[in-house]
């Protein structure tokens, strides 16, 4: 069973930065992760993804401000958000054992963490 778990959320002033982690404590080693993120009242939607290749795959509204990383060794997926804006107010969720597609869609992830709240203040 996979066990994914994420950190790093918080409160933080727009322009900030924050790094989530999510750690695969089952060393599933998926050949793809992501991040999605979910906004209340919305529809959970992919944020980026990144295969065994280093691969990745970022949704247009993050483009040039996050970037998803991979530690195998440590079993642990990253997310280094940059320039943050109030938009980006979220529950971050880390998704594992995806497909070989490795599109940033959470009906190619077999996986999920609980949830990391992300709050960015204007």
């Amino acid at each position: 069973q996979v066990q994914l778990a994420e950190s790093g959320g918080g409160s933080v002033q727009a322009g900030g930065s924050l790094r989530l982690s999510c750690r695969d404590s089952s060393h599933l080693n998926s050949y793809c992760m992501g991040w999605f993120r979910q906004a209340p009242g919305k529809e959970r939607e992919g944020v980026a993804t990144i295969n065994d290749y280093g691969t990745t795959l970022y949704a247009e509204s993050v483009k040039g401000r996050f970037t998803i990383s991979k530690d195998k060794a440590k079993n642990t997926l990253y997310l280094q958000m940059n320039s943050l804006k109030s938009e980006d107010t979220a529950m971050y969720y880390c998704a594992g054992d995806g497909s070989l597609y490795c599109r940033a869609d959470e009906r190619d992830f077999g996986a999920w963490g609980q949830g990391t709240q992300v709050t960015v203040s204007s």
